[in-house]
């Protein structure tokens, strides 16, 4: 499906779907136009090489839809792939990204993606509200796409941030093995946002140098303001790593812990009984000759040394607070 969105001096903006001549329409140089291509077909992806004339590889990169982030100089345009975070963190599965090609003319920009992108849809009723974003003309639209585009990723940040808020909450009420396997996906998470961010943050800072003639020097001024967005998003994404692999080290020094102490429980439960065995097995020999074997108040004289032992015991280990 194709959705443009069509500005000019005289008759300002307006959207419009389906196939028109991009060809003369972007002839017009006092239009700004931005054309939308959403699952596109064949026949729709076809404007790509006979209206604009894009250059294969960028065509194959857009469609295959398998292209880490990048940017391409073509001279009189511009290619970009940019990749945005979909799904929700902490799940079983990889965090699925969704990725969108963006192309830049002199006065027309053209994105083209084959899933559906919330941004996008934000963006058109943005232009319905206010049309100084694409007036201004298309690199100043591309910034904005751009813009929108990494903000998206806050979304992800925030639910992040709120699934890691309830582990750090959990690992002390009540740790369990559940827990660990929350914490790996939650962090896994977090690092496949970070390596994703790394290249767009290289992205947008190619366009604030002014790279890229296409880009103006006012313009360029304004990608400066994405790269800190970018910037900010990574160091949360730190912020929350540290987070999790904190409250691991929590989990694991929890375990250690209760292992500790059923240890000490086990070591001094059996430092309780081993004299008591020890006497039992005495008197238990098969011999003829045992002092006090024929005694009548050997049974009761030999509770009263155990549970003399026992108590004996327990006060010492008392004492030196290992109970």
């Amino acid at each position: 499906m194709i959705s443009s969105f069509i500005w000019s001096p005289d008759e300002g903006g307006r959207e419009v779907k389906g196939m028109l001549d991009f060809a003369e329409l972007v002839s017009r140089p006092d239009h700004v136009v931005w054309i939308d291509m959403s699952q596109p077909t064949d026949e729709e992806s076809y404007i790509l090489t006979h209206d604009f004339k894009f250059h294969p590889l960028a065509i194959e990169d857009v469609l295959t839809e398998m292209s880490r982030p990048k940017v391409d100089d073509y001279e009189d345009y511009i290619f970009v792939v940019f990749v945005v975070a979909s799904g929700r963190p902490g799940g079983e599965d990889e965090l699925p990204f969704k990725e969108i090609g963006l192309f830049l003319t002199k006065n027309c920009v053209i994105t083209v993606h084959f899933q559906p992108l919330r941004v996008i849809d934000t963006v058109f009723q943005r232009l319905h509200r206010d049309e100084r974003f694409i007036s201004r003309g298309a690199d100043f639209f591309f910034h904005t796409l751009m813009d929108h585009l990494a903000d998206s990723y806050y979304d992800t940040l925030r639910i992040i941030e709120h699934e890691t808020d309830i582990i750090e909450d959990e690992v002390f009420e009540n740790p369990d093995r559940e827990i660990v396997k929350r914490i790996f996906s939650v962090r896994r998470d977090v690092l496949q946002v970070k390596r994703t961010i790394a290249p767009l943050r290289e992205i947008v800072a190619q366009f604030m140098r002014a790279k890229f003639s296409l880009i103006g020097e006012r313009t360029a001024i304004y990608f400066s303001d994405i790269h800190d967005h970018l910037a900010r998003l990574s160091d949360e994404a730190d912020e929350h790593r540290d987070a999790l692999n904190s409250s691991l080290e929590v989990y694991y020094s929890d375990v250690s812990t209760r292992t500790n102490e059923i240890m000490k429980f086990l070591t001094i439960f059996t430092a309780i009984f081993l004299p008591p065995t020890f006497i039992t097995g005495l008197y238990g020999m098969n011999l003829h000759y045992i002092p006090g074997i024929n005694w009548k108040y050997s049974f009761i004289f030999f509770w009263v040394i155990t549970v003399v032992i026992v108590a004996g015991l327990l006060f010492f280990f008392r004492k030196r607070k290992w109970i």
